[in-house]
């Protein structure tokens, strides 16, 4: 018979790895959705340009109009770029914190890692408005990480309960909401505007500069969390299995949360508080891929880089030439979204 999963193993390096044969054709398939939303987004614009003409131009080939590669190039491939990125690390991070404090509707958002992320950065934008683009991620995983910090040594009695980082989290969550708005008040009225279009969750006017800060935090972290599924799957069936298996919880579990403090971080510094994305995503992926993270997570990844492109062409499109900021967009579908997982989650526990 047959078997449903694919063993990956190298000889010379004692790392193996068990997925679903469905997997590559699942990332196959959202791959090319994502890529055909992408080639669509740029095409659209208050200079439209056919789709061939956008390939041929990212392709290097002649078009016969020396504008495209400016528009193209410069001005919208780059926000496209950086909102698939965005995308794809908020989701590896929604993954990380659902499997280890295994509650469906856990996210970066929900546990106060996004909003220190967010205090962070806003203080960097209000305060400092001259600072370079680059020390935005730098502040932004700065306030997430002491966040984090905060929280695990707060929910720590003998052992880091998931429910106590929950309720310690949300905790954090308002208060550095709280903080932010504080933040928002007292500074000048143009850094704060530009913190406030930030904080709605925007890729707008994203440059090659923001993509190449935020590139190498998901090369570093994203390969980090796939090499760690298999601890993941672990700490997911609970702690006292996960040490019957072996596992040095507290270890992974610290290491694997840093790493979605990191993903998480980065993403917010980039394009501000976009949200659900780290909660959709892993859901979704669950019902294409099952529950094995050496495949979930690559899946998650891709559907939440797909969301993204697809709420900020959705932003730009529905009420043009008016630009609705994708955070809104995903917000919209997103609530929703957690409101039904509340009630499926509440009737399968009746």
């Amino acid at each position: 018979m047959k078997s449903n999963w694919l063993v990956i193993r190298h000889e010379q390096v004692p790392i193996s790895f068990r997925i679903e044969r469905r997997v590559p054709t699942v990332l196959l398939s959202l791959g090319l959705v994502t890529l055909a939303a992408m080639v669509i987004s740029v095409s659209l614009g208050e200079y439209p340009i056919s789709p061939v003409d956008v390939i041929k131009t990212i392709l290097g080939l002649d078009t016969g109009n020396p504008n495209y590669s400016f528009i193209i190039n410069t001005l919208r491939l780059p926000r496209i770029i950086a909102a698939f990125l965005v995308g794809v690390g908020l989701a590896i991070a929604g993954t990380i914190t659902q499997g280890i404090i295994r509650n469906p509707l856990a996210d970066p958002g929900i546990i106060g890692i996004n909003a220190g992320a967010a205090l962070a950065a806003v203080t960097l934008l209000v305060f400092i408005p001259s600072a370079p683009v680059s020390t935005l991620p730098l502040a932004a995983f700065a306030g997430a990480l002491i966040v984090f910090l905060t929280i695990y040594l707060l929910a720590w009695k003998g052992g880091s309960s998931p429910m106590r980082l929950i309720l310690v989290g949300i905790g954090f969550n308002l208060m550095a909401g709280a903080l932010t708005n504080l933040m928002i008040t007292f500074g000048d009225i143009n850094s704060v505007s530009q913190a406030l279009v930030w904080l709605a969750g925007s890729v707008y006017g994203r440059s090659w500069e923001q993509v190449t800060a935020l590139l190498p935090w998901l090369m570093s972290f994203a390969p980090l969390t796939w090499l760690m599924a298999r601890d993941l799957n672990a700490l997911n069936l609970g702690d006292d299995v996960a040490k019957g298996l072996g596992s040095r919880v507290e270890w992974q579990r610290g290491l694997l949360l840093l790493t979605s403090v990191a993903l998480a971080g980065a993403c917010v510094a980039t394009a501000g508080a976009i949200g659900f994305v780290g909660l959709m995503a892993p859901h979704l992926g669950r019902q294409l891929v099952g529950s094995s993270h050496e495949g979930l997570i690559p899946t998650a990844g891709m559907l939440g880089g797909m969301i993204v492109v697809l709420a900020d062409l959705f932003g730009r499109i529905l009420f043009a030439p008016i630009e609705l900021p994708c955070g809104i967009i995903t917000a919209a579908i997103g609530a929703p979204y957690f409101i039904y997982l509340l009630i499926q989650n509440r009737k399968s526990k009746l």
